[in-house]
Formats: C-alpha cells, sequence, structure tokens
C-alpha cells in the first residue's frame, strides 16, 4: 500500500483513521460470523475454507477503496452472492461508492447489491431462518449503508456549493472594489490631467508668450501635478482603509472646482441655489458629475463659455446642470464615452437619473437629479 488515495494525493491523518476504523469493523463481522458458522458446519467443508478466503481478501481489497471504489463494490457485491464472510467488506464497498460517484452509478450498485442478496438467499438458504427474513435483513443492511453514503454526498455536495457561492460573493465584491477605485481615479485624475494638458500645450504652441504668462501656465501645472498625486494617494487609500475615512468631495467644494477651471483659462458661470447641506452621497455624486462635464468641456470644447448650475433643497431633490457653447472640434464637448457612462452609473446608484446631449445651440448639455430626503 502507497497510502494514495484516488486522486493521486497522499492519505490524511483523518483517513488514515477512516479507513483503519473501517477495515477493522469489516474485519470484526467477519470473525464474529465465521465464529457463528463453527459451531454450526457448513456443508460441504470446503466452502466455508473457502468462505473464509474469500472473506480476508475483501477486507484487505478495502484499502483499494478510495483508488478504484466502483470496481471494488461491484466485485465485492458479486462475491456476496456466494460468500457469506465478505458481506462487511461488501457494505464497506458500497457506502464509499454512494459517498464518492453520483446518483446514477451508487443506485444501480445498490440494486446489483439487492439481486445478490437474492441470489445469496437462493444458493445458501437457512434450514432455521425463513428466506423473506434473510431477505429482509440484507437489504436492510445495504439500504442502511447506501443510504448513509448518500447523506454524506449530498453533504459534501452543499458545503462545496456554498463554498463556490462564497468565493463567486468574493470576487463580485473585490470586482465592484475595482470599478469603484477605477472611476474615481478616472474622476479625479481625468480633471486633474485636462488642466495640465491644457497648459502644457499652450506654452508648446506658444513659446514667445509673455514671462507673466508662462510662469503662470508652468504654476497651474505644478500645483495641477501636485494636487493629482496628493488626489491619486487618497484614491489609492480606498484600499487600506474604509471610504468613509477618506476625504471625499461634497457640493461645498463646486465653487473651488469651479475657480480651478477659471484659473485654467475656462469662461465658467457658477449659479449656486443650494438650500442647506445634502447628504454626502449626493453631494459627493453631484459634484462628480460637475467635475466630469467640465474636464469633457475643457477637452472638446475649448474656449467656450460654460454655465454650471446647482440648486435643490431637501424633499424636492438636488440638480446640477452644466451646459457650454458650440465646441470649435467637430466633436461635441461630452459626447458619450467612459466617462459619462461612469457618471451614470454613479448616479443610478444614488437613485437618481442623468441625462446628456445637444442642444438647441450646437453645444452640450450634462444635467443631473438626485434624490435628497426630507
Amino acid at each position: 500500500m502507497d497510502g494514495t488515495t484516488g486522486n493521486g494525493a497522499r492519505r490524511s491523518r483523518r483517513d488514515w483513521i477512516v479507513d483503519t476504523t473501517i477495515f477493522a469493523l469489516a474485519v470484526l463481522f467477519g470473525l464474529f460470523t465465521a465464529a457463528q458458522r463453527a459451531g454450526s458446519p457448513v456443508l460441504p467443508e470446503w466452502l466455508f475454507e473457502l468462505d473464509q478466503v474469500v472473506g480476508a481478501l475483501g477486507c484487505a481489497a478495502l484499502w483499494l477503496r478510495r483508488r478504484m471504489p466502483l470496481l471494488l463494490s461491484v466485485v465485492l457485491v458479486a462475491a456476496s452472492a456466494i460468500s457469506e464472510l465478505v458481506a462487511g467488506a461488501m457494505l464497506a464497498a458500497l457506502f464509499t461508492v454512494a459517498v464518492h460517484r453520483s446518483r446514477r452509478v451508487s443506485v444501480a450498485v445498490f440494486a446489483l447489491s439487492l439481486v445478490a442478496a437474492l441470489v445469496y438467499t437462493v444458493v445458501r438458504p437457512e434450514p432455521e431462518i425463513p428466506q423473506i427474513v434473510m431477505i429482509t435483513i440484507g437489504v436492510a443492511t445495504q439500504s442502511a449503508a447506501y443510504g448513509w453514503g448518500v447523506a454524506i454526498h449530498h453533504q459534501r455536495q452543499l458545503v462545496a456549493r456554498a463554498r463556490s457561492e462564497a468565493r463567486l460573493r468574493t470576487e463580485q465584491a473585490q470586482m465592484e472594489a475595482r470599478e469603484a477605485v477605477a472611476r474615481e481615479m478616472h474622476d479625479v485624475l481625468g480633471h486633474r490631467l485636462s488642466l495640465l494638458s491644457v497648459h502644457a500645450g499652450a506654452l508648446e504652441y506658444r513659446p514667445d508668450a509673455p514671462a507673466e504668462d508662462i510662469a503662470r501656465a508652468a504654476r497651474v501645472i505644478r500645483e495641477s501635478a501636485h494636487q493629482a498625486l496628493q488626489d491619486l494617494r487618497e484614491v489609492i487609500g480606498v484600499l487600506r482603509a474604509p471610504v468613509g475615512e477618506l476625504p471625499q468631495p461634497t457640493v461645498a467644494d463646486i465653487p473651488e472646482l469651479v475657480a480651478e477651471s477659471r484659473r485654467a483659462g475656462m469662461d465658467v458661470e457658477l449659479r449656486d441655489d443650494v438650500a442647506g447641506a445634502p447628504p454626502d452621497t449626493v453631494g459627493r455624486t453631484v459634484y462628480r458629475v460637475a467635475q466630469e462635464a467640465l474636464t469633457n468641456a475643457r477637452k472638446h470644447a475649448p474656449g467656450t463659455p460654460v454655465t454650471v448650475a446647482v440648486g435643490g433643497s431637501a424633499g424636492s431633490g438636488l440638480t446640477v446642470e452644466v451646459e457650454n457653447g458650440a465646441p470649435e472640434r467637430t466633436r461635441p464637448a461630452g459626447a458619450p464615452g467612459q466617462g459619462l457612462t461612469g457618471l451614470a452609473e454613479r448616479v443610478g446608484l444614488a437613485g437618481g437619473r442623468l441625462e446628456h446631449g445637444p442642444t438647441d445651440a450646437a453645444g452640450w448639455r450634462v444635467a443631473a437629479w438626485l434624490p435628497w430626503p426630507t
């Protein structure tokens, strides 16, 4: 015996204990039956001797039950049709098949064992015991072994299914966390990097600009780069701390967002008509909508005036609307892309709705409404 199981892995301590216990029970069953038969000899005598040999081989073969349960059970069931002392080993093999094989296979082996029990009562009848009693005893013991194995089989299936579902839930939670981090990085870094791109492009195309303009653009680039690193550090902190512990923007930060855009050279008008302080989630979502819309306007419609309107109160909801004039490029500002797709998901999660599309003046409009409970 090499101590391996059917899948090639070595037996664990628990496997050795179980296998040894089953082997010992089968041997004790055989010895008990042999002792009973010693008082009432079996005729012919050679049949009793053959029965002992078959019983001993069947018990020894139980050490192979993990490697080849189906073949072993079929052989032992067939042997039980003529051998009495192999019954203990046959019950152990029947139990093993019920545990490790599918319902169809184990049912077939169980049915074969019932046929073998019927054949045994015909081939080796007991004068002192009615045939129906012998059949009943055989069916009862084999049904108990088979039913026990089926119960363990179902329990293992339930445990495996629960582990699989838990793993899927974990993977889904990880995916949602990665999407949240990616969305946050897009919202934060897209705004900062667009500022860097605008001023770096200005320095590239206007190398003869006045020194004051170059210094101002360089200062904005330095400040935006520093702020981008700071924002990125805060977003990465999501992986180490709960989101609630990180600094998050709100509606109160929209004026500073507009001021940054103005320093980048944008013509932005802010209309703030918010009565009170909205919930953090709602305020953060409105901020992200305004941030994404300003970033798109800066990228796709440079030089056009932009209007940012924020308003609302408890009970009526919170609204944000960003509208710009006709873009200089062929593509309208804020045309649907990954940013607006992410915004739609974010707004939807907050229970609101997002609208975006071209305006009558050939510009682009992004508007969102979010619930603000009383």
